[in-house]
This record gives structure tokens, sequence and C-alpha cells, in this order.
């Protein structure tokens, strides 16, 4: 498939630079799959669309506060020193970790970069990577997340437009956010308040919580003209036996697995295996690393209803919506979205395809 084929005009007024006064007050387009019919509904009705049986599976991946600005200081170089902006990409060992830094073409192996006034929490670069990557060892006073969770910022994507501020630390989280390990926000959870979730249980609804921690490659655009000839990055993730239970309970009872985002679906479509004597896929418990790239024509194994929100156009992310319910009603529904001016990207509004 051709990456135009994946295109659709959006006004920029309708790119949400901030969220909704309330989680679940965002608005939510219920997409059915059968049908093509579409709904117009608040995200706080969304558990009317739930049933006994079936289950939420949440990504608690916790953002990191992963953008840090620096000062690049050569010993004996002499002059202020120059300003370097860094994203921490993943943790590689102890306090050695894989960043992105720019301008990144004059970093050398030594180079020195601090982030605070007294030095206190401070990198150097031991080795540069491909693609703009460095692996950088950090040196600090006290616990590493205390002091990161207070000199960085929120990694906003860049289509939002402008800096993070105190009010990203919660809002860019999910409630249910529990595991450090992102550099951006899972961002169908956003939507869910504990209450929500709460009403959900007394409904009937199996939780499940898995980790995929989402990499920079969601940032990155598909330059490939033919969509299969994109490569995703990986991305690393977990499931324990308690979430592989209640997914693999749910299939067996014949509820529906409802993925909170693309990364949870992500995440389940590579640990699914085939089991034959259930004649089913079932999801596997453990570690792993994902470069899992869906669209359409791949055939999913678990996910039965698919709640995310609008994304960006030529993104792997549409192609996935896409590969779920089919590229021309996606790109239909998201044409209704633009008319009716609902709000887009990882601070705008939500639909539930079912």
């Amino acid at each position: 498939m051709l990456l135009r084929e994946f295109d659709y005009a959006l006004p920029a007024e309708l790119i949400a630079r901030y969220p909704a006064d309330r989680r679940d007050a965002s608005r939510l387009m219920v997409l059915h799959r059968d049908t093509g019919r579409i709904e117009h509904r608040r995200f706080y009705d969304i558990v009317s669309y739930l049933r006994a049986g079936d289950c939420l599976v949440l990504n608690d991946s916790k953002v990191l506060p992963a953008r840090l600005f620096g000062l690049r200081e050569r010993p004996g170089a002499g002059g202020a020193g120059v300003r370097v902006e860094c994203l921490l990409v993943r943790c590689l060992r102890d306090d050695i970790w894989e960043i992105m830094a720019r301008p990144g073409k004059r970093l050398r192996r030594g180079d020195p970069i601090r982030f605070t006034e007294n030095g206190d929490f401070a990198a150097e670069i031991s080795e540069r990577l491909a693609d703009g990557l460095f692996v950088a060892s950090f040196r600090y006073t006290g616990d590493f997340m205390e002091r990161l969770s207070a000199v960085g910022g929120m990694p906003l994507p860049p289509y939002i437009g402008r800096e993070s501020d105190e009010t990203d630390k919660t809002r860019y989280q999910t409630v249910y956010a529990r595991a450090w390990g992102s550099v951006a926000a899972p961002t169908a959870g956003l939507h869910f308040t504990e209450e929500l979730l709460r009403a959900a249980e007394e409904a009937g609804v199996r939780t499940a919580r898995l980790t995929l921690h989402v990499g920079p490659g969601t940032f990155r655009s598909v330059k490939t003209e033919r969509i299969e000839d994109h490569v995703m990055h990986p991305e690393a993730y977990g499931i324990d036996a308690l979430c592989a239970a209640r997914i693999n309970e749910t299939i067996a009872e014949r509820g529906r697995v409802v993925c909170v985002g693309t990364t949870s679906a992500r995440c389940l479509e590579s640990a699914a295996f085939p089991c034959p004597a259930a004649g089913a896929y079932r999801v596997a418990a453990g570690d792993g690393s994902t470069n899992i790239f869906i669209y359409p024509g791949y055939a999913f194994k678990c996910t039965d209803a698919l709640l995310t929100n609008f994304h960006l156009p030529r993104s792997t992310l549409l192609m996935l919506v896409s590969a779920f319910c089919g590229r021309e009603t996606v790109l239909r529904a998201y044409g209704e979205a633009v008319k009716a001016g609902y709000r887009f990207f990882s601070y705008g509004d939500a639909m539930l395809i079912v």
C-alpha cells in the first residue's frame, strides 16, 4: 500500500494543545465495525458500551520527564558552553542511558553536559550511535527519578506546539500509570478516571494491566513510499501472569478483549500464540521486545474492540486503526470528526471501535 492512501486534511485549529478540563469530558466517537455506523457521545458514556465479561486492557507505562536542557562544557575550551536539548530514550543499565540530543553533530565522546547550575545532575557522552542517538552516563545526588522529576520536563509531541508545564506532569499521565519508561503517553488511557474504572468493574468488566514502554519511534514519520518497507523501532513490554490469565479467561468465556490504545493492541498481538485445542489464540506472559508493524491486511488475533485517539495523517498508528476496521471506514469517520470539530492527537478526543 502507498503512504498517500493514509492522508487526510486536518485544520490546524483542531489539534488539541491542552487537555480537556476533565479527563472524562472529552468527546467520544463510537464506530461500529459491522455497519460503519457512527455515534457521538462523551467519554463518561463509555461504560454503557462495555459488557459484563469484557476485559479492558490497560498500558500502565509511565511517561518519564525525559526532556532535559543543559550546557555542554568542554574542559579548557572556554566560553559559556553550548545549550543542548536531550531526550532520554531508554535505560541500558544502572545510570547508563540511550539519549537523543540536539544539536548533536558536534557532540563527542567524553563531552560533559550539565543540567543544573551546580552540576549535581549531569551526564557524559560515552558513545555515538546511529540515527542521532548517543549513550550517556549520568551522575547525580540522591534518587535518580526524584532528581529527574525535578529537573526534567514532559516530552510533549512537537505538534502540540508549546513548552510543557507543571500541569502536564499530571495530565500527560494516565491515572493508572506505575512503571516509568515511556517517552510518550499511551494517550487513549488519558481519558479514564478512577471513578470510570470502578464503574466498569462494578458492571462486571475485568481489567488487565500490561506494560509497553513507548519509544521515540512513535514520533518518527513514515518515509517510505510503500508502507510495507517501513521498519518500526523496538519497544520493551511486559505481561505478568495475572494480566495474561485475565485476558485468556476472557477469550475462553467469549468476552471481548477491549484494548485501550494502540500500544496495548501491539503488545497483545505480539504476545499472542495459537492454541489449537481451544480453536483460538491465547496470550503468553513474560517480558519481551516488539517492533510489530500492523497495517491493513493484518489479521488481529486477540483484539476485539479498540479505544484510541485520533491520529496523525500518514502515521503508523492510523495504519493500525485502518487494519482494525478498514481504511475507507476510518478515513470516512475521520472526515466526520473534522466536520464535527473533534479535537485531534494526544490531548484530543477519543474513538471507540466496536
